[in-house]
């Protein structure tokens, strides 16, 4: 079992900044994919970014140059760092790990932290 803890999130206003983080609690923290999803009222959970253990990263389209997620393994911590936030980037933020595990797929959730972008 992998804990996952969020933090960082809260309110900005609409053209600012803001970082999250999420630490694992897993000794082959390095091994899993990571990933931030997020879910806005109403909506269904979708995936904002993720990094795989080599380093790979890709994003889904409405925050291509604005979000990026990195990932310190010394650390067991991934971050998104999110620039230039819209209101429609409110949400709660999820952070995700996941990896194969004989051929199963595993993967564990955090418990969400809110992001909400306003005036």
């Amino acid at each position: 079992q992998v804990q996952l803890v969020e933090s960082g999130g809260g309110l900005v206003q609409p053209g600012g900044s803001l970082g999250l983080s999420c630490a694992a609690s897993t000794s082959i923290f390095s091994a899993y994919t990571m990933g931030w999803y997020r879910q806005a009222p109403g909506k269904q959970r979708e995936s904002v970014a993720a990094i795989t253990s080599f380093g790979v990263t890709n994003y889904t389209d409405t925050v291509k140059g604005r979000f990026t997620i990195s990932r310190d393994n010394a650390k067991n911590t991934v971050y998104l760092r999110m620039n230039s936030l819209k209101p429609e980037d409110t949400a709660v933020y999820y952070c995700n790990a996941r990896r194969i595990i004989r051929l199963t797929p595993v993967q564990y959730w955090g418990q969400g932290t809110q992001v909400t972008v306003s005036s």
